[in-house]
């Protein structure tokens, strides 16, 4: 790997932690030569720690280990991306991330949506939303309305009205989404199902 270590930085360059699963950013660390070929070796992320003047691997004394899967090098040369399997929380402080965030999966807009639905969810009696409505009709009814929305993306499927498909797949995408919460689950369950099933083949 042709890596530019800067000289005048103690031949160090930055190294981005990303978690392989979730994609979350977890943290920021420096490297030199010596901590890269200690990090291939290992399988463990190791630094250069610019406190202790010496080599320091993430979990030494605490066992959350940053254990290694990928190291790719920027477009200049001169700053890492190590993608990894956390085990344990990765900030000295406890939480998942350097930025105190939780490490979850994000499915962008959906995942916005995600939680949009939940809080219709949990609304009150009176709310006048659709999706609370929906709730409070039971999961029969929101297992109807997912079979009727699929029945209508299957149709426009067929056809060639692609604005009409998208907005079919659309109502049923987020039908099943309410459906899922309605039996206590979110995208991220059948993501690990889907992940199992890939693991086995």
């Amino acid at each position: 790997m042709d890596i530019a270590f800067d000289k005048s930085t103690d031949g160090l360059v930055p190294a981005i932690i990303q978690d392989d699963s979730t994609s979350k950013v977890l943290m920021l660390g420096y490297m030199n030569e010596k901590a890269l070929e200690q990090t291939t070796l290992l399988g463990k992320v190791t630094f250069f720690s610019r406190s202790k003047k010496r080599l320091w691997t993430k979990g030494e004394d605490s066992g959350n280990y940053l254990k290694l899967v990928s190291i790719k090098l920027d477009c200049d040369k001169d700053t890492l991306l190590v993608r990894v399997n956390p085990v344990g929380p990765t900030c000295h402080l406890g939480s998942d991330t350097c930025w105190n965030e939780i490490n979850e999966a994000s499915y962008g807009f959906i995942s916005k949506l995600e939680e949009v639905i939940s809080e219709r969810k949990n609304d009150n009696a009176e709310s006048k939303s659709y999706v609370n409505s929906l709730f409070r009709s039971g999961i029969n009814k929101i297992a109807q309305k997912v079979g009727e929305e699929a029945v209508e993306t299957v149709i426009e499927a067929m056809d060639n009205n692609n604005r009409l498909f998208l907005e079919e797949s659309s109502d049923l995408l987020f039908h099943y989404l309410i459906l899922l919460q309605a039996k206590g689950y979110t995208l991220k369950d059948i993501e690990e199902v889907l992940r199992k099933r890939h693991k086995e083949q």
